[in-house]
C-alpha cells in the first residue's frame, strides 16, 4: 500500500501552473474568436461616442453660451416690466437691443461724444477702474466698423521670430524714419503673444510686410481660436500706397 502511495503522488514542482501560458489547458476556437469581436465592438462603440462628444460640444457650448447672454441682456430691463405686470420673456431682451441702438446713435452725435468724453475723464482719473476701462476700450475700438485712427488698420505677416517663421499681427499705423540712407516708411505692426489683449509691437519695413487677403475681424478670430479657423489657402493682396497717413520719425543723434 505505501507502494502504490508513492506511485501515485505527483511533485508540486512537476502541479500545473495556471499563471504559465505554456503549462494552461488550451483555448477554444470560439472563445477566441468571441474575444476578438468584443475588442472590435468596443473599439467601435469608443469611436462612435469620441465622435459625437467632438460634434456636440461646440453645439451645446454655443446654445449654452447664447442663452445665459440672452438671459443676461434680458435681465436688465425684465425687473421694469414685472413691476407693471408684463410678464413676456424676451421683451427685456428686445428692450434692451433697442436700448443699446438708441445709444449708439446717441454717441454718434457732437452732444453724445461730449458726455462719453467727459465721463471718460473722470474714469481715467480712477487708480484701477482707468486700467481696466483703457484695455477694454481698445480691444472694442479695434473691432469698431468705425476703423478710425486707433484701429487695426489691416491684418499682416511679418517674419518673426527667425528666418522661415512668420507671425499674425496687425498692422496699427506708419512712420517715416530719416536715416542718413534717406527716409525709410516703417509700420507698426501689433502681434499679440497672449490672445488678442497683449502683445509686442514691432516696426517694420513696409516693403517686407505680407497683407493677406483676411479682413481683421477674420484676424482676430484666427488669434482668437489659436489658428483653428486658419484658412487653408492665403493670397498677398496688392500694396495700396498710403497718402497722408504717415508720421515722421526724426532721427535721434
Amino acid at each position: 500500500m505505501a507502494d502504490e502511495k508513492e506511485s501515485t503522488s505527483v511533485p508540486l514542482s512537476q502541479a500545473a501552473d495556471p499563471e504559465d501560458p505554456a503549462k494552461a489547458p488550451p483555448t477554444s476556437p470560439s472563445s477566441s474568436t468571441r474575444k476578438a469581436c468584443c475588442a472590435v465592438l468596443q473599439s467601435w462603440v469608443s469611436k462612435k461616442f469620441m465622435t459625437g462628444c467632438v460634434v456636440l460640444f461646440p453645439v451645446a457650448i454655443t446654445f449654452y453660451v447664447t442663452w445665459w447672454f440672452i438671459q443676461f441682456v434680458d435681465g436688465f430691463f425684465s425687473p421694469l416690466y414685472d413691476k407693471l405686470g408684463v410678464d413676456i420673456f424676451g421683451l427685456g431682451f428686445l428692450t434692451s437691443l433697442v436700448f443699446v441702438f438708441l445709444i449708439g446713435i446717441f454717441v454718434s452725435s457732437w452732444l453724445g461724444a461730449t458726455v462719453i468724453w467727459v465721463g471718460e475723464w473722470f474714469i481715467k482719473r480712477m487708480p484701477f477702474v482707468r486700467h481696466i476701462y483703457s484695455a477694454s476700450k481698445q480691444i472694442s475700438t479695434a473691432i469698431s466698423p468705425d476703423q478710425n485712427t486707433t484701429a487695426f488698420k489691416e491684418v499682416a505677416i511679418i517674419r518673426h521670430p527667425r528666418v522661415g517663421e512668420y507671425a499674425f499681427g496687425f498692422i496699427t499705423s506708419s512712420v517715416v524714419l530719416q536715416t542718413d540712407k534717406g527716409d525709410e516708411e516703417l509700420c507698426s505692426v501689433y502681434v499679440p503673444t497672449n490672445h488678442l489683449y497683449i502683445g509686442d509691437i514691432f516696426l517694420v519695413n513696409s516693403e517686407e510686410i505680407i497683407r493677406p487677403n483676411l479682413s481683421v475681424r477674420e484676424g482676430i478670430e484666427i488669434i482668437v481660436s489659436g489658428g483653428m479657423t486658419m484658412p487653408q489657402l492665403i493670397t498677398p493682396l496688392e500694396r495700396i500706397p498710403r497718402k497722408n497717413q504717415s508720421i515722421r520719425l526724426n532721427r535721434i543723434t
